[in-house]
């Protein structure tokens, strides 16, 4: 039997020479196998990391909860009355007409009236053919019958009255107005008809 030579390499002698230097004692890559390219990571780019993801797939879901939550508030919020409305059904109508007929003012008329139904430009052509009615005719005079509540429900009324305009010569015309009334913070008209 052959024994061993006692100085130098042992092993297949094929293989390439070891590294030596900064390049050996600092990487964590393994020298590649014979016949295959050495690995190297993309110049410049670290490993991918998921925690960075998974914060960026959690931050926007809570932005869309947030968002979600602001326009749920805007639309619930935006139907309230701002201001206090009458105290009673008949005192928002008879407030109205007095607003419209009276001292045809367009932004006190509107003050009187539901959000929902707040239409400044039909207010205020309401308004101005008032104001044409009375440039038209001599000294015309609006009044009307004490506002009556036909029917109260919870949070809505159904008001009445008849509107009568009187001139100087003695011409008089009637109409009848049915008005919707709703509680919301005090009451407001909604619906004339």
């Amino acid at each position: 039997m052959t024994q061993p030579p006692a100085s130098g390499p042992t092993g297949p002698t094929d293989l390439p020479p070891a590294q030596s230097g900064p390049a050996a004692m600092g990487s964590s890559v393994p020298p590649s196998p014979p016949g295959y390219p050495p690995y190297s990571s993309p110049a410049g780019r670290p490993p991918r990391k998921r925690g960075a993801l998974v914060a960026t797939l959690a931050l926007g879901v809570v932005l869309l909860l947030c968002a979600g939550g602001g326009v749920t508030a805007f639309l619930t919020l935006r139907n309230t009355e701002s201001g206090e409305g009458a105290p009673e059904p008949s005192v928002a109508v008879d407030e109205f007409l007095t607003a419209v007929y009276q001292e045809r003012d367009a932004a006190k008329a509107a003050s009187m009236v539901c959000t929902a139904a707040r239409d400044q430009q039909k207010i205020r052509a309401k308004v101005a053919e008032v104001e044409a009615y009375m440039s038209a005719h001599q000294s015309p005079r609006f009044r009307w019958d004490t506002p009556k509540v036909d029917n109260e429900t919870g949070d809505r009324a159904t008001v009445t009255t008849t509107v009568t305009v009187t001139t100087a010569d003695e011409k008089i015309a009637n109409q009848d107005l049915r008005f919707t009334v709703i509680r919301k913070a005090g009451w407001w008209v909604c619906e004339v008809a």
